[in-house]
């Protein structure tokens, strides 16, 4: 067992977007990843896909996840709950930071674009 200090784990950015892998690799998971991620008000993650199942728990604010062709309005203590190889994009459309948590059933988690290049990820370089 390891119990793991949060506030201490590196922090990755992309434009608008805070990430910090939870627990992954680096703590011996083989099967999932949990990341913590801030979006800020009109931020969005990139556009992508993952052949992995995907749980996003919005802790905080509100926003659209964008799925293929078509838009899902989301709040906070709502969970968004993605199939593998579904291509989208989850976007901030409040006034204040959104707090989400991710669970993703594939470690390291492999992330595509729509068009299934690998999507290189400021945290892929430190994974083990």
């Amino acid at each position: 067992m390891l119990v793991s200090q949060n506030a201490g784990i590196e922090k990755h950015y992309l434009p608008g977007l805070e990430h910090q892998t939870i627990a992954g690799r680096r703590d011996g998971l083989k099967d999932f990843e949990i990341w913590r991620q801030t979006i800020a008000p009109g931020a969005a993650t990139p556009v992508h896909r993952h052949d992995c199942e995907e749980v996003i728990m919005i802790l905080e604010g509100q926003g659209v996840c964008r799925l293929e062709d078509r838009e899902l309005p989301f709040k906070a203590d709502e969970s968004l709950i993605i199939p593998p190889n579904l291509i989208h994009q989850i976007c901030n459309t409040g006034t204040t930071p959104m707090f989400i948590i991710a669970t993703l059933s594939m470690a390291p988690v492999r992330v595509e674009t729509d068009k299934g290049e690998l999507l290189p990820l400021p945290w892929d370089s430190v994974r083990e």
